[in-house]
């Protein structure tokens, strides 16, 4: 009887110890994505708001150490950079949102011309919002 209680004891350890490592590695996976567009980039469903640049800069504040850009142009990384008063670098990669998984958008107001770069000035000038996007 005294064997059964420890295997099952082991078993029940084994299981909470792979459990923490899933949660860690879930963790791992939920970084704050950020983007310079709204997009869908897989099926499922999302929710998409409008917030605040103060409401910007605290949600990339508590995920300072937890951030993923997906930020494919320098200029946008520049004024992103400057607005929410942390380092946002330049990073294209195919980003695929995760299940749960929130990502800060920077959202031009206004369509630029086809292959256009712009400019930190043109940025400003178009306008641009910041929206929070979750993956459902």
């Amino acid at each position: 009887m005294k064997n059964v209680c420890s295997i099952k004891n082991v078993l029940a350890k084994k299981r909470l110890f792979n459990t923490a490592v899933f949660l860690t590695e879930r963790r791992i996976l939920m970084e704050l994505a950020l983007l310079n567009t709204s997009i869908i980039t897989t099926e499922g469903n999302y929710s998409l708001k409008n917030i605040t640049l103060e409401q910007a800069k605290k949600l990339v504040k508590e995920n300072k150490k937890n951030l993923d850009s997906a930020i494919g142009h320098q200029s946008t990384a520049e004024i992103m950079t400057e607005l929410l008063e942390i380092k946002i670098p330049v990073n294209r990669q195919q980003f695929v949102q995760q299940k749960g998984q929130k990502a800060l958008v920077f959202k031009l107001d206004g369509r630029p011309l086809e292959g256009k770069i712009l400019t930190k000035e043109e940025i400003e000038k178009i306008g641009f919002t910041f929206q929070v996007l979750v993956r459902l």
